[in-house]
């Protein structure tokens, strides 16, 4: 088998043969177990690692293996204790195998089987269980991850990049097969299961399609992830399930006791017109220092924060009467517009507009967990969801403990992020949104942020279920505590899971049943719901409900920082007593049977990824256009790059092909950061830093970007250079910005910025000078066409949005919640008159636009 995209020629046969996976569905949890059959088909024992994804809602609870006939259990361990029973078996020549997370990120997976030895065979067994997300359509995805998307080592962190070192081989040409079977279960019946995979027809097993299964068809070849879509009947109603405890456990524990799972996922109706929003929007803006950059190469582009600032002026505009809001800045320090969130009126937002336009990048480095401690440190207001956007164009050094600062407080807020350029960090972008169940958006190259930020919030000011309140019914007894802090709200779109662990004896021997009373608020309106469920627990040895409750406690108590010893040691005994894997924790087990001291150290084989030639092809073109094999010898080939791909040196891809193998050589291509920005890096850099400052003399990008790589490669060690201190850094002279040193001129205005800056709070325009630059009249003659009996205000509204129209058509998804408000008022305040201040505004600017899209 030929491996492309390994550093060498080498031909080693794969020991993986197969992967066997059977997962059951029930409602939104998941239960998997996945079989890896090995095969040493060398004459020397090996060692095979198998590195994978699990979605960070994913607990794996369970590891074994069946090695030369004899099945060995692996124990969960405190992960270095864990670590060196591993090694030592090793040494002593006994087959051994080891199940951790990876210490840097809490989705990736080593699976290690150590000292296989020639001919030998081996089965391992790996167990998690996982909750399920709806899709917006109410399908509930499950998805088998067939390769790790690219990923940072973050900077800082020591040794290599955990997918760095895997091969690849051409897709359809791997050397395992997989088969899969699921089994769904829906008290309220399944419709059908959708998938790009190959399926066999879905095949009921009860009669009122309560039970059902499908498997992959015969010969799937894994170069894709396998995704199902299934869907329920009556998916927004309720339900409540109870699981028998662990047989063994001691009662009053989280794993002796029967534990409960609630699932709400109610249906968020659109908000109705001229409804109040009652919602709290935080907007947390990066001010680094690189944020002084274009925010594509062109030099003649607005700089990152001119267009942050104009982004910031459009959520403004857009926000509704009577929310709260707040405006943070970050960099080495942060600040804030107001000590806490403010009402949105038309004082708050005019004095707000003012301090926006005045903003710099003058903050130094990047720090993000600082400014939102701060946030999360002000308590949320009652009946006010939060909503949280998040910009910033760089990645952190503690990108886990900003992820895990927003997951602690995910019950109470959701969050939106908004990756600036290229650089920006696809692992701490994607993992707060992920976090607190919000979007992540990037924008690179031309693409306008502030559309992707409205878009955003389009979804922020959905109606949201608020107030979340629980009840018991439980016979004498018997009492119910919840596991983690649970629900405050419940946005459109997210599916609610509530953990309970039901405690004590029961004193009525008639009781056959209990209930929760679930009672909530949703615009202005309460609802109950009572969950009733049967006492007498399901019982099962896999015990999904109690692993995913420990999952959702280890994700609180794994938040903790340095300090809260109590909490990590909490941590600790959770997951050793629920078997769930964290980060102080892995599963290994060891043949007991007597083996032979190795003599010298066993060869490592990879389990390869597959390669979409392609974009391998793309690579090809990036190092042909971008390294001059005549200047520092690179090779394409030895990143997988495919000579026989055509070339494309028109491809926009091509630039981030070549990024992606910074930090892994990865199937998929996402814009990874390509190094620090020059702005951001202190003046103490190691001379491998500062040599790549006076390399960068470079007039094209293409060239700079090859200043960047070959700098990164010869790092030995990732090290974190952002600036820990409050005054910006000194500017760098260099020819990369040879005005580096001059006043940055100040970025025109544009018309439709001009025009949104101009309107107020409540959405209309006032009639001024202003307005009427931008139309191209005067103030006199604006006033002289104006229909009779509507008032200046109502008149000159309809004047902005027939511009909008006419003039900034492309922009629409910028200005839409602009137009939505001013028509609420307009409706309001000249309803009767509007049609006739269409017509008369449209042969005043010459403008065609229909009286529809004003709802007339």
């Amino acid at each position: 088998m030929t491996v492309c995209g390994l550093v060498t020629n080498s031909q080693e046969p794969v020991p993986l043969k197969s992967i066997s996976v059977d997962v059951v569905v029930r409602g939104f949890v998941a239960d998997v177990v996945s079989e890896l059959r090995y095969h040493n088909e060398e004459k020397t024992p090996v060692e095979v690692v198998f590195v994978f994804p699990l979605d960070d809602e994913a607990a794996v609870y369970a590891f074994e293996g069946l090695i030369g006939g004899t099945r060995i259990e692996a124990q969960i361990r405190e992960k270095k204790q864990a670590e060196q029973e591993y090694e030592d078996a090793l040494t002593e020549g006994r087959q051994a195998f080891l199940l951790e997370r990876e210490a840097n990120t809490s989705d990736i997976f080593t699976c290690s089987l150590g000292n296989l030895p020639p001919d030998g065979e081996a089965t391992l067994k790996l167990s998690y269980v996982q909750a399920l997300a709806p899709e917006p359509d109410g399908a509930i995805r499950f998805v088998l991850p067939a390769v790790l998307n690219p990923r940072y080592a973050p900077q800082g962190s020591e040794g290599e990049n955990v997918t760095k070192s895997i091969p690849r081989v051409p897709k359809g040409k791997l050397p395992y097969t997989l088969g899969l079977s699921a089994t769904l279960e829906s008290p309220y019946g399944i419709n059908r299961v959708e998938s790009k995979c190959t399926l066999e027809p879905l095949r009921y097993r009860a009669e009122d399609r309560t039970i059902a299964q499908v498997s992959l068809a015969e010969g799937h070849q894994f170069d894709r992830d396998v995704e199902l879509l299934i869907y329920y009947e009556d998916i927004h109603k309720p339900s409540a399930l109870l699981e028998a405890g662990k047989p063994g456990a001691a009662p009053g524990s989280l794993m002796g006791d029967p534990a409960l799972l609630l699932t709400l996922y109610p249906s968020v109706p659109a908000p109705k017109p001229g409804q109040k929003v009652t919602e709290e929007f935080l907007f947390l803006m990066d001010r680094s220092g690189s944020m002084r950059s274009c925010t594509d190469p062109n030099p003649d582009s607005p700089r990152r924060i001119q267009s942050a600032k104009e982004t910031l002026i459009f959520l403004l505009k857009s926000l509704p009467l009577g929310c709260y809001f707040n405006i943070y800045g970050f960099g080495s320090t942060h600040d804030s517009f107001y000590p806490q969130s403010v009402e949105y009126t038309q004082e708050t937002m005019s004095k707000s507009l003012q301090r926006v336009k005045e903003l710099e990048a003058d903050l130094g480095g990047t720090e993000i967990l600082q400014p939102l401690k701060a946030i999360y440190s002000q308590p949320c207001r009652e009946g006010y969801p939060r909503q949280l956007f998040v910009f910033t164009d760089g990645e952190v050094c503690n990108t886990d403990e900003v992820i895990a600062e927003v997951r602690r407080h995910s019950s109470s807020h959701r969050c939106f992020s908004f990756g600036i350029g290229e650089g920006a960090s696809t692992a701490l972008i994607k993992g707060i949104a992920r976090a607190a169940g919000g979007s992540a958006e990037f924008i690179t190259g031309k693409e306008r942020m502030q559309a992707k930020a409205l878009q955003s919030l389009k979804k922020a000011l959905q109606p949201a279920v608020t107030r979340i309140s629980l009840s018991w019914d439980l016979p004498p007894g018997l009492k119910a505590e919840l596991v983690g802090s649970g629900p405050q709200v419940i946005f459109q779109g997210q599916r609610c899971l509530i953990y309970a662990q039901i405690r004590g004896q029961d004193q009525s021997s008639s009781s056959t049943e209990a209930a929760a009373v679930l009672q909530y608020q949703f615009q202005d309106q309460t609802f109950k719901e009572r969950l009733t469920f049967s006492l007498s627990s399901q019982e099962t040895d896999r015990l999904p409900v109690h692993r995913l409750a420990a999952q959702t406690l280890l994700k609180e108590l794994e938040g903790a920082g340095e300090k809260e010893k109590e909490k990590q040691r909490l941590a600790l005994e959770t997951s050793l007593s629920s078997g769930v894997v964290c980060s102080q924790t892995a599963y290994v087990g060891v043949n007991k049977e007597l083996g032979t001291a190795l003599q010298g150290p066993l060869a490592r084989r990879n389990i390869p990824l597959a390669w979409d030639r392609e974009r391998a092809g793309l690579l090809n073109t990036f190092f042909t256009s971008v390294f001059s094999k005549k200047e520092n010898n690179a090779q394409p080939e030895k990143y997988g790059a495919d000579d026989s791909a055509d070339d494309s040196d028109d491809d926009p891809r091509i630039i981030r092909g070549g990024m992606a193998l910074c930090y892994a050589q990865s199937a998929s291509l996402r814009p990874l950061n390509l190094g620090l920005s020059l702005s951001r890096m202190n003046s103490s850099s190691p001379p491998s830093m500062q040599h790549s400052i006076n390399i960068a003399k470079y007039s094209d990008q293409a060239n700079v970007l090859k200043a960047k790589l070959c700098n990164r490669a010869a790092r030995k060690k990732k090290m974190c250079y952002f600036l820990r201190q409050s005054s910006p850094p000194p500017p760098i002279q260099n020819s990369l910005s040879a005005k580096s040193s001059e006043p940055t001129p100040k970025e025109k205005e544009s018309p439709l910025l001009s025009l949104v800056s101009l309107q107020n709070a409540n959405g209309s325009w006032p009639l001024d000078s202003g307005l009427a630059e931008i139309l191209g009249l005067s103030e006199a003659e604006i006033s002289s066409k104006s229909p009779a009996q509507v008032t200046p205000d109502a008149w000159a509204t309809v004047l902005a949005l027939l511009w909008l129209h006419s003039r900034a058509t492309g922009q629409r998804d910028e200005w839409e919640l602009l137009e939505t408000k001013a028509l609420s008022w307009l409706l309001v305040t000249a309803g009767p008159q509007l049609a006739e201040c269409v017509k008369a505004g449209n042969e005043m600017l010459g403008s065609s636009v229909s009286p529809e899209a004003f709802g007339i």
